[in-house]
């Protein structure tokens, strides 16, 4: 009889709108919960995900909260994004260390030394690498016994239609793991057109009678005129300059070329932001209809399924709200990529006494 590799049951700390969670279900992971302190990320994880989600800051969450829900007879995978704001380039300089998010990093270090799971993942950005708290949560793992690794991972290498560098880190009780090269290493990526060319046009301010989600913030008159005068890939340099902000007449403002900008067709989309709904705010302009993208076309280059539910039906649907779930969540594309990695890395590696047989 062929061997059967155990399954892989993940925990998603940090779990948002459930970007990861999505994705490790794609490769195959089974996904039990998810652990975030804001309510509004209850209904997209529980209704997309369909998954228990424990509404608790994580420096509450013990041991024994995790394991309750990890079955026995599985190999364990703690995943999660701990918020990288204090990390993100766009704070441009601006001293972060005092930010209570810095800890949360070592609350999830705490967690996977406490339940030991076989394999653990963390993804942020980049520049997260560098960092003491970084260096402290490898190390505490090294010391646990783990394999780790881990590197920076062009996201469009892996399928997301989005210019995007995220740090992925994997640790392997079962032995040496590395995440793999994308399958669009070197290209071709996948663009704004195969992304959201599809969707029904709407105007600046409009919603897609069949999807609430597929709604365009309002342009001001004056911004009406700009997003008219900009070429896909083009700067607000080449405006008339009676268009042009006072900030960008201002020696300061004069490097800030992809803002008031729009995306062109056939490239991957500029990195998603909570703010990517804000034609001021960066390349959030659509290619071709005078109006920012919409918060639907904002989750599909994210990587997110056409049908993602991230509000009930019957609740109002805002800006700033969705915003901040969808630019804040991990891509699902990349998720599964790590997913594929892992249950691969398994298959390989699980001890003989823990494969069924069929």
């Amino acid at each position: 009889m062929a061997e059967v590799a155990p399954k892989v049951v993940a925990i998603d700390l940090f779990c948002g709108a459930g970007g990861l969670s999505q994705g490790l279900q794609d490769a195959g992971v089974s996904v039990v919960a998810g652990v975030d302190l804001d309510p509004a990320c209850r209904y997209p994880f529980e209704s997309n995900i369909d998954a228990a989600f424990l509404e608790k800051d994580v420096h509450d969450v013990t041991s024994a909260h995790l394991s309750a829900l990890w079955s026995g007879g599985a190999v364990r995978l703690l995943a999660g994004c701990a918020p990288c704001q204090p990390f993100s380039p766009y704070r441009r300089g601006v001293d972060m260390s005092g930010d209570q998010q810095w800890s949360l990093l070592a609350e999830f270090g705490r967690l996977a030394r406490e339940t030991r799971p076989e394999l653990v993942t963390m993804e942020n950005t980049p520049r997260i690498g560098s960092t003491a708290v970084f260096g402290d949560f490898v190390n505490d793992l090294r010391a646990a016994g783990y394999n780790v690794s881990w590197r920076s991972c062009h996201a469009p290498d892996y399928g997301l239609p989005q210019s995007r560098r995220r740090l992925v880190l994997l640790a392997s009780l079962l032995g040496p793991i590395e995440m793999p090269d994308g399958p669009s290493c070197g290209g071709p990526h996948a663009t704004v057109r195969d992304a959201i060319a599809h969707l029904p046009p709407i105007v600046s301010g409009g919603t897609d009678p069949d999807d609430p989600l597929h709604k365009s913030r309002a342009l001001t008159e004056i911004n009406l005129r700009r997003i008219r005068a900009s070429r896909p890939g083009g700067t607000w340099e080449e405006w008339p300059e009676a268009l042009r902000a006072p900030c960008h007449r201002k020696k300061s403002g004069s490097s800030f070329r992809n803002v008031y900008a729009r995306m062109e067709w056939d490239r991957p989309a500029p990195t998603i932001t909570t703010l990517a709904h804000n034609f001021g705010t960066g390349r959030f302009g659509h290619p071709e209809q005078d109006r920012p993208i919409s918060l639907r076309e904002a989750a599909i280059l994210q990587g997110f399924p056409r049908a993602y539910r991230f509000v009930r039906p019957q609740d109002d649907v805002h800006f700033a709200h969705l915003g901040r779930l969808i630019g804040n969540a991990v891509p699902p594309p990349l998720a599964k990529a790590i997913g594929e990695c892992v249950v691969a890395h398994v298959a390989s590696n699980a001890p003989a006494s823990a494969r069924a047989e069929v």
